[in-house]
């Protein structure tokens, strides 16, 4: 299925002191305890913080029923009182209530929306069908912990200060495996939610874009199978450029003998012969820094570089 990126893209509003930040689980149940530390580090921001119900449901491995789920975010987008959306945590259960949206509604109302790993496939829902510019970062899950990196607790100033991302080897080191310049909007996120939209309505549109990718406990057999469909989808062949973030914990594990992870991203991604760059730490990873999605970017190989060309919210 073959689409273009023609909704136009709108950009939420920054936060300032007093607004209130909702936190709900649109995919699995989320821990009072871990909310209330987390927490902290938006009230340090002078947030208000509002736990949606269904941060403590469960409905097996989901966060309550797709109802319940969808009904919050729906409210949440639609409330006035709230100014923000994050999302306590993945886990597995977003595109189950992708068409239980109301996309005009959430058009109507834009707000930060951020998270990522399962919350990937309603990224692409949200940036398709409502054209809001949508944040891949760190959760709460993320923030309380105890060994949490300063820079990904920083990346929480995107919410009360636009910022425009630069990426750099100041953050980490940087891998050039195919040179050259490439600009587009930043799209993507989880490899196994990016998969799973191909041949639904919600199916993420590459084309002149830079396609961002990330993972974790996933063998190199299964990301072989996953990049392998994403080839055959001509997604690398549309793509402006590929920028490959934190695979974390993706080592063969089932199969004695394998091909590794690089030799994987050699066959799909390296062979299309557009400009690409690994060693972001972004993803499932410590640090893990936040990109905007739908936000105009330019990755520059021979200078190491990642780029924005204006903030994800304005002022």
């Amino acid at each position: 299925m073959r689409t273009s990126m023609s909704v136009h893209r709108i950009k939420p509003r920054a936060l300032v002191p007093g607004n209130t930040v909702g936190i709900t689980a649109p995919a699995s149940p989320g821990d009072w305890e871990q909310m209330k530390s987390a927490a902290a580090y938006l009230e340090q921001l002078g947030l208000r913080v509002q736990v949606g119900n269904t941060v403590l449901k469960q409905h097996g491995y989901l966060s309550g029923t797709d109802a319940e789920r969808a009904e919050e975010l729906n409210a949440m987008f639609a409330d006035p009182g709230i100014h923000a959306i994050l999302c306590a945590r993945g886990g597995y259960g977003t595109p189950r209530i992708a068409d239980r949206l109301d996309y005009e509604m959430i058009r109507a109302n834009p707000k930060v929306f951020w998270g990522y790993s399962d919350i990937t496939f309603l990224h692409a829902a949200i940036g398709k069908l409502s054209g809001l510019v949508t944040f891949h970062g760190p959760m709460m899950i993320d923030l309380c912990k105890m060994d949490v990196n300063p820079l990904t607790v920083q990346n929480l100033q995107l919410l009360v200060q636009p910022g425009v991302l630069c990426y750099t080897e100041e953050i980490a080191p940087l891998d050039v495996l195919v040179e050259g310049v490439a600009s587009g909007p930043l799209i993507g996120g989880n490899l196994s939610l990016i998969v799973s939209t191909l041949g639904t309505p919600y199916e993420i549109d590459t084309t002149g874009a830079l396609l961002f990718i990330e993972d974790i406990d996933e063998e190199p057999y299964r990301i072989d199978r996953m990049l392998n469909q994403l080839r055959l989808a001509g997604k690398f062949a549309d793509a402006a450029g590929m920028v490959i973030g934190d695979f974390n914990n993706c080592a063969p594990r089932k199969r004695k003998v394998s091909l590794s992870l690089d030799e994987v991203i050699q066959d799909h991604i390296v062979a299309a012969g557009k400009p690409v760059m690994a060693g972001f730490r972004i993803g499932h990873c410590s640090p893990n820094i936040a990109l905007p999605l739908g936000i105009e970017a330019t990755m520059n190989t021979y200078e190491k570089r990642l780029e924005c060309h204006e903030p994800g919210t304005y002022a």
